[in-house]
């Protein structure tokens, strides 16, 4: 499934890309719903580069239907990202540490100037595999992730004014 996800931000565009690799900001992100834990397995940098590893853990109810067919404690994966700082781009994969066959995700963002701020724009895709729920799985996912993004942006505004 294809998702798009706008942000708009009233910070500028460096203050948004410094706040999303900055390890203060990324620990927050469980304060997001629906999110249980955010960890920080890997960050290194090379030049405008940031390398960066964050493990999720999803924490929601789940249908009888998705429970029968996964344990809700494994619900965790990890965004792997390479934010480029001089071009204002992420590229992200999400690596499912259980049920892989099941779920795979990638997206892009892009951040740019908007008036006083920004608008950060996240195009992906989202694909889960199983039979008769697959669909309305991915739906609730990316419902989530728009829930999730619309928390982030309050979340951002919030650490990067502070």
């Amino acid at each position: 499934m294809r998702f798009e996800i706008v942000q708009q931000l009233a910070r500028a565009v460096a203050a948004v890309d410094a706040a999303l690799v900055d390890p203060a900001f990324l620990v927050r992100m469980d304060e997001l719903p629906k999110l249980g834990r955010a960890e920080i397995l890997e960050q290194r940098r090379e030049g405008d580069l940031v390398h960066q590893d964050v493990r999720y853990l999803f924490d929601a109810e789940l249908s009888g239907a998705v429970t029968r067919v996964v344990d809700p404690k494994l619900l965790t994966w990890v965004e792997r990202s390479v934010c480029d700082l001089g071009s204002h781009t992420t590229s992200c994969e999400i690596l499912p540490d259980h049920y892989s066959g099941m779920l795979s995700g990638r997206y892009d963002a892009v951040i740019v100037a908007d008036g006083g701020g920004s608008r950060r724009t996240i195009s992906g895709d989202l694909r889960v595999k199983m039979p008769l729920v697959g669909g309305k799985v991915e739906r609730a996912i990316v419902g989530g992730l728009e829930e999730n993004a619309a928390a982030q942006q309050q979340l951002l505004e919030q650490f990067i004014g502070a």
